[in-house]
């Protein structure tokens, strides 16, 4: 049998036997890591591989380390507590036992996006405060980047030169139908949608400019019947079999139960991205911050709405 490969045993394998070990269960053990059931039981198998030793038994009553396991999972347990310490003694030497990281968004982000990093963030640099700022618009967030307010700010991209930024999710327009309509399709027509009373943001907001411009560029005129603030009460007029509304999928949820979700005839979506000031001398935490948050929307983005 071939040597074993150490290159090849990625740290994120030991986590899993750990959380799989604490709980002897593959689905409680994801929930915890964040992952679904089928990228916790690869990255065991692929440990086992490698090894070229079974570590745990599975069985109706859960899965538990076999002998050679509990061995190889007490240099596993050391070698994560390794990682922290080295973590821990980086941190102190940039500087980050202490500070804030100010947030500007809007609320969609702050319900679906931000507590993930916010939790993984404040795991590893709990005496960094964060505090969030939540506005009607990405003018405001924008504008707070600007006079200092905030230190990273969630806009729509593309912005200004002023701005350094990212891109972190594609958000699809979507339709939602009233519990009422008999359809029930994946993408509606123009004809159908003009069939209802339609429900938009107002007229103010940088959502009902992008639809608009999204109808005026398809040749189809916006009528609108009601204009919301809240997204939270336009979901609630479709829900009353008021209308149809038009929103983005991650200001719509949680949808109700009822409520039908279908794509527009030509598909429209708003990026949503990460700024800071292009030319702003960061601190070491705002640095630290950014880095969490690219590792949790990137998590996001392979399982969120």
């Amino acid at each position: 049998m071939n040597g074993i490969n150490d290159s090849r045993i990625k740290l994120s394998q030991l986590r899993a036997l750990v959380a799989v070990a604490e709980y002897s269960n593959f689905s409680e053990a994801a929930l915890r890591l964040q992952l679904s059931q089928s990228a916790v039981s690869h990255a065991i198998a692929s440990l086992e591989e490698e090894l070229g030793v079974v570590l745990l038994s599975r069985g109706r009553h859960g899965a538990n380390l076999t002998p050679v396991g509990e061995r190889v999972i007490a240099h596993a347990r050391q070698v994560l507590e390794l990682l922290e310490a080295m973590h821990k003694e980086a941190d102190l030497e940039k500087g980050l036992h202490g500070g804030m990281v100010r947030i500007a968004c809007f609320r969609s982000v702050a319900t679906h996006l931000l507590p993930s990093a916010i939790a993984q963030f404040r795991s590893r640099f709990p005496e960094i405060a964060v505090t969030i700022a939540e506005h009607y618009d990405y003018v405001g967030i924008e504008q707070a980047l600007r006079e200092g307010h905030a230190d990273i700010g969630f806009t729509y991209l593309p912005t200004g030169n002023e701005f350094a930024t990212w891109e972190i999710l594609r958000d699809e327009y979507v339709v939602l139908l009233p519990p009422t309509s008999k359809l029930r399709i994946a993408q509606i027509s123009w004809e159908q949608l003009a069939s209802y009373p339609l429900i938009c943001p107002s007229v103010h907001n940088a959502c009902h400019i992008l639809i608009r411009n999204h109808f005026l560029a398809s040749g189809i005129p916006l009528n609108v019947t009601y204009e919301m603030n809240e997204d939270s009460t336009i979901v609630s007029m479709v829900l009353q079999n008021l209308g149809a509304a038009i929103l983005p999928r991650l200001a719509a949820e949680p949808v109700p139960k009822g409520v039908h979700i279908c794509s527009l005839p030509v598909p429209l979506h708003r990026l949503i991205g990460v700024a800071v000031l292009a030319n702003a001398l960061q601190t070491p935490a705002v640095f630290a911050f950014l880095d969490t948050l690219k590792s949790a929307t990137q998590f996001n983005l392979k399982t969120a709405v």
